[in-house]
């Protein structure tokens, strides 16, 4: 990999590192969980985004927090982030989801982790919650392969398209799939080509200028 490309990765936030998260903290892990709910469903990645930051501006990071906020606030929060299309049904996931986790796991991530035994079981664990399919599941471990030894999804889709536009290898599509999915869907899929930091790079814009 050109050492241009690999400044422009350093430059380039995931989403967790976008959000400020430090996924190595586990308060941090459930928010990060939370975004995954969001993101999972068919909306813009920016209306996802926007309703995240909502969420948190309103303190509901914590299992017990949501809870304690209950289904209207979470509605009222969802809206207010552009999330109209599922606020009921979202609002019922997130609020069904705290509740499970701290029946099942006293409000923690880690102890659902712990007692998985390996990835299937981990992925199982993670779809028992309410509204949480393979495409949230996919979202939320593809960030915590570095932290999570039994975390092990399939690189995504979407950064294997916006990968091979980069002319990435295997290995450089794996190690880069959380800033490779951003990429795709803040940039590539709406255009944003001549704002793109990775424009020089992508064989899709250069034959545009020929």
């Amino acid at each position: 990999m050109k050492e241009e490309l690999k400044k422009a990765f350093l430059n380039f936030p995931s989403y967790p590192e976008k959000f400020g998260l430090e996924l190595t903290k586990p308060e941090d892990r459930f928010k990060w969980f939370l975004a995954s709910m969001l993101f999972a469903k068919r909306i813009s990645s920016k209306i996802a985004e926007k309703t995240f930051m909502k969420l948190i501006e309103a303190g509901l990071t914590t299992p017990k927090k949501i809870l304690e906020a209950g289904w209207d606030k979470l509605v009222e929060i969802l809206d207010s982030g552009g999330y109209v299309r599922y606020d009921y049904s979202t609002a019922t996931n997130i609020l069904e989801t705290a509740k499970l986790l701290i029946n099942r796991y006293n409000g923690s991530l880690e102890k659902l982790y712990e007692e998985a035994k390996d990835f299937k079981e981990l992925e199982d664990r993670l779809k028992e919650f309410k509204g949480i399919g393979p495409t949230a599941v996919n979202i939320f471990l593809r960030e915590l392969k570095d932290i999570w030894v039994k975390a092990k999804p399939k690189p995504s889709i979407i950064a294997i398209e916006a990968g091979k536009r980069l002319k990435l290898n295997k290995n450089e599509i794996e190690k880069f799939e959380g800033k490779l999915v951003r990429l795709n869907l803040d940039f590539c899929k709406k255009g944003g080509c001549k704002e793109c930091l990775f424009k020089n790079f992508c064989k899709t814009f250069i034959k545009k200028l020929i």
